[in-house]
């Protein structure tokens, strides 16, 4: 598992109710389409912008209660209306896509976060409300956990990142640890570099266990796929540690190992690989 790309989505998942799969499956088309939009093939940004709009203008057809142009908002037109998704939350996805098109680094832990907002938060929020589970709490716990899930993914990912022209590490830590774009480039992991990334795990680490209650308070399947996704996440960031945070040569993911240790961390509360 690369936590990436929306791969986060419980898709058909064995562990969710079967009346939900699919709902469930055309969000993850919803979100994952219009994240293809911004960021696959070689459009211009000017065109990938009009496809996320031509996306937000699909929606504002729902809101007005009128019949979508499209396959896709014709199907999730009734789940949001039996469900009562807020079309906020759609709204908030699409802003974070676009902003991909146009902004390439964040200068501030604060400016990250509050695309993490948009662009993660959703996500957990929207599973929450299709649930019936969307209480103040559980979504504040959903928040933490999503914000996690998507810092976990830059930090995996960021020589994946440099090739296509971003920057995910806040410039104001790459500066407390003299850090440049030269070590991206370059593929550098001196102690500079260890050293941010050990401060940027450690940050994502303490959001996603903060945010881990919601675990023990969803019944069920939910319940459980939200243990597999907490401790998938948690998995990643052991192995970060582990290579000294060289994720140039040795990008984490998980192999059958991984999976039994997660099973088995999911069923006992346990963590066997927190470093």
């Amino acid at each position: 598992m690369p936590v990436d790309h929306y791969e986060n989505f419980p898709v058909a998942s064995l562990l969710l109710p079967p009346h939900l799969r699919k709902p469930v499956e055309i969000l993850y088309r919803f979100a994952r389409s219009a994240d293809d939009l911004a960021d696959e093939g070689d459009q211009a940004p000017e065109a990938r912008l009009a496809a996320l709009a031509a996306y937000g203008a699909e929606l504002d057809l729902i809101e007005a209660g009128k019949t979508p142009q499209t396959p896709l908002f014709q199907a999730l037109a009734p789940i949001i209306a039996v469900h009562a998704l807020p079309l906020a939350l759609f709204r908030d996805l699409l802003s974070a896509f676009a902003q991909d098109v146009t902004v390439k680094c964040y200068s501030t832990y604060s400016d990250l976060l509050d695309y993490c907002r948009r662009s993660a938060n959703p996500v957990g929020r929207l599973l929450l409300h299709l649930f019936g589970r969307a209480t103040p709490a559980n979504l504040a716990d959903s928040d933490k956990i999503c914000t996690a899930l998507q810092l976990i993914n830059f930090w995996q990912d960021v020589a994946v990142d440099w090739e296509k022209g971003r920057i995910y590490l806040p410039q104001e830590d790459m500066e407390r640890y003299a850090v440049t774009p030269e070590h991206l480039a370059k593929g550098l992991t001196d102690q500079a570099f260890i050293q941010l990334m050990d401060f940027e795990v450690s940050r994502a680490r303490e959001l996603m266990e903060a945010g881990a209650a919601l675990c023990r308070r969803l019944p069920g399947r939910f319940g459980w796929e939200i243990r597999f996704t907490v401790h998938g996440g948690l998995r990643i960031l052991s192995k970060i540690r582990r290579v000294q945070g060289d994720v140039f040569h040795h990008r984490p993911t998980l192999a059958l190992p991984d999976w039994l240790l997660i099973a088995l961390a999911a069923l006992l509360g346990w963590r066997p690989y927190r470093p």
